[in-house]
């Protein structure tokens, strides 16, 4: 894709959704992963854009992520949310699966909450447990900025230090002790799927210091950071990392995911009372 080409599809997009949403201007974009799109119900006044609506954009095709754009009212906040996301295990590349954080940033977004459902490696966490993302290893071999298209939006080297910000953890591990909603903070490693990780690759993810693992988020956050974006990153432990626990089907992930849906709106909510 020329350069101008890429920031042409890029505005297409962005205007595309501008009008679909009546021309809000929200300021703080969640992601919500597997089993956990039920938050996106507690948006009011809310208007939903499919994918499939806005130019340039890939569908959804995994188990749990519906595919769409929800515009509304949270806890007095005006929020854009993706109901589910884009992996690179469903056949798209990794600037396909960062575009809709690139969009959202066209949009006037400044803070993206980026969730997922995660196997715990980490054994002291457990299912049903919260991990407020501390950093990331980006173990999928993409990178979202790799090429020269994406110069044009922003630098080609940008810092990844802090990459998740102090101030955001600091507000949502805080309310999660407050609401005694059990939650730790840790370190994320992001992997290309499909196919599960075995033992062997858990232990050796262990040992470079990852607590939770999952094949999505990293890309995102790669692009929100790319163009100054302020991100959390909060994991659900769905279940127990291969070789750590039993193992588990995608019809637990979901299940688990979808039974801490409320507690996760209570975490959102409690960071965006501090924004």
């Amino acid at each position: 894709m020329a350069e101008n080409a890429f920031l042409e599809h890029i505005d297409e997009s962005a205007r595309a959704l501008d009008k679909l949403i009546e021309h809000r201007a929200p300021k703080v974009g969640i992601i919500l992963g597997s089993g956990l799109g039920s938050v996106a119900d507690a948006l009011q006044d809310a208007i939903v854009v499919p994918f499939s609506l806005v130019p340039h954009m890939g569908i959804s095709t995994a188990e749990g992520h519906v595919g769409c754009f929800v515009v509304g009212h949270l806890c007095n906040t005006e929020v854009i949310c993706m109901r589910g996301r884009l992996h690179g295990y469903e056949g798209y590349a990794s600037m396909e699966v960062a575009w809709p954080v690139w969009i959202m940033h066209a949009l006037g977004v400044e803070v993206l909450i980026a969730t997922n459902a995660a196997g715990a490696i980490n054994p002291a966490f457990n299912v049903g447990d919260f991990c407020v993302i501390s950093d990331h290893i980006n173990f999928t071999g993409r990178n979202p900025l790799q090429g020269r298209e994406q110069d044009a939006l922003a630098t080609r080297f940008p810092s990844m230090y802090e990459a998740y910000d102090s101030a955001l953890r600091d507000a949502a591990l805080k309310a999660a002790s407050s609401l005694h909603i059990p939650a730790h903070e840790g370190v994320y490693i992001g992997v290309l799927g499909p196919s599960l990780e075995t033992p062997a690759e858990i232990a050796a993810f262990g040992r470079w210091g990852a607590d939770v693992v999952a094949m999505s988020l990293v890309e995102e956050v790669i692009a929100a950071r790319h163009v100054g974006m302020r991100v959390l990153g909060i994991s659900l432990c769905s279940n127990m990392a291969c070789g750590v626990g039993e193992d588990f089907s995608g019809e637990n992930v979901i299940e688990v995911a979808s039974s801490r849906a409320d507690d996760l709106l209570k975490l959102i909510c409690a960071v965006l009372a501090c924004l």
